[in-house]
């Protein structure tokens, strides 16, 4: 080998090492360089710098995350709707009256339309039907097999699969820097328990959600946890900061959401002392996942694009922040 062919192996590997430490350093390597990347690691780098202005102890940093539309796929519909569309499905041969009974008609019809004008009202009484009247170890049961074997609609893949990548590395690198972190969603809290731990990191203990009527009963002699149809509470809106406050017991110093749906939670969160981070995901990227904000019925993102500049907040741009959306892309 001549001199100059060593010579260029030599620069060839150097620049190979130097790229490499410089992904190995970076803990958002899906992120592009821009303000949002900028924002969160300057708050991370402040937060953590003991003897700073801005420093937290590590016992108070905590961290919120809405799930749906935050941390994966929300669109055409909720997953947890999903599921529960799958539910009357597979119970309809023991409920011959919801062939002509809506809004379980408008299920096994696959009429949408239909099942959208029966509204709140209809989707509690799906609710109440396909997520009680069991155990919530059988619910759980049910839950786990229907996670591990459906796929979504559009991209044909598990929905585990349809999970943020961008968003994973993030949660990752909180909790490299001492950050404890949380589920805040309007999903149903024993809908999401079964599966976060192995998808986002986050054990059930740390999950805050909607939730329904849950009695203690002994049956058989046996102690369980039986699910009613009554709805307990609902982990939405102006429920997320008192949900936050019955499960967590602390005020956050980072929150992110995606739809208007978590605008109180933000604002709870960064109306604490010091700095604090508000962020919203902006589905804006049609090509790679789904373009919509103000204008839909799942993850409706409209006063939280008016005031995020006021109020401090930031808007992570799907199309324009993020290399990459899904895992192994």
């Amino acid at each position: 080998m001549t001199f100059a062919h060593r010579l260029g192996a030599a620069i060839t590997a150097l620049v190979f090492l130097s790229s490499l430490a410089v992904a190995q350093s970076d803990p958002l390597p899906s992120w592009n360089d821009g303000a949002s990347k900028q924002a969160i690691v300057e708050f991370v780098e402040a937060v953590t710098t003991e003897g700073g202005a801005d420093y937290v102890a590590p016992g108070d940093r905590i961290a919120t995350f809405d799930n749906d539309g935050t941390l994966w796929v929300e669109h055409p519909m909720y997953t947890q709707l999903a599921f529960a569309l799958d539910r009357v499905k597979a119970m309809a041969p023991d409920h011959p009256e919801w062939k002509t009974t809506q809004p379980f008609k408008a299920v096994l019809d696959n009429d949408l339309e239909t099942l959208g004008e029966a509204g709140e009202k209809g989707l509690m009484e799906i609710v109440g039907a396909t997520h009680a009247g069991m155990s919530a170890a059988e619910f759980e049961k049910i839950v786990s097999e229907w996670i591990a074997t459906a796929k979504h609609p559009t991209f044909d893949k598990p929905y585990t699969d349809l999970v943020y990548q961008p968003m994973l590395e993030l949660l990752a690198y909180l909790r490299a820097n001492g950050f404890k972190t949380f589920i805040v969603s309007g999903g149903g809290i024993e809908f999401m328990r079964p599966w976060t731990e192995e998808i986002y990191g986050i054990p059930p203990e740390q999950v805050v959600g909607s939730s329904i009527q849950t009695d203690y009963k002994v049956i058989d002699g046996v102690p369980t946890l039986q699910r009613s149809a009554r709805i307990a509470f609902i982990d939405d809106k102006e429920g997320k900061p008192v949900g936050i406050l019955t499960h967590i017991g602390k005020r956050p110093l980072a929150a992110f959401g995606n739809s208007d749906g978590d605008y109180q939670m933000i604002e709870y969160s960064t109306a604490g002392d010091g700095k604090r981070l508000g962020m919203f995901v902006h589905h804006d990227d049609a090509d790679r996942e789904y373009a919509y904000d103000r204008d839909t019925h799942f993850g409706k993102l409209d006063k939280g694009l008016d005031d995020a500049s006021k109020e401090g907040w930031h808007i992570i741009s799907m199309k324009k922040d993020w290399k990459q959306v899904f895992p192994n892309e």
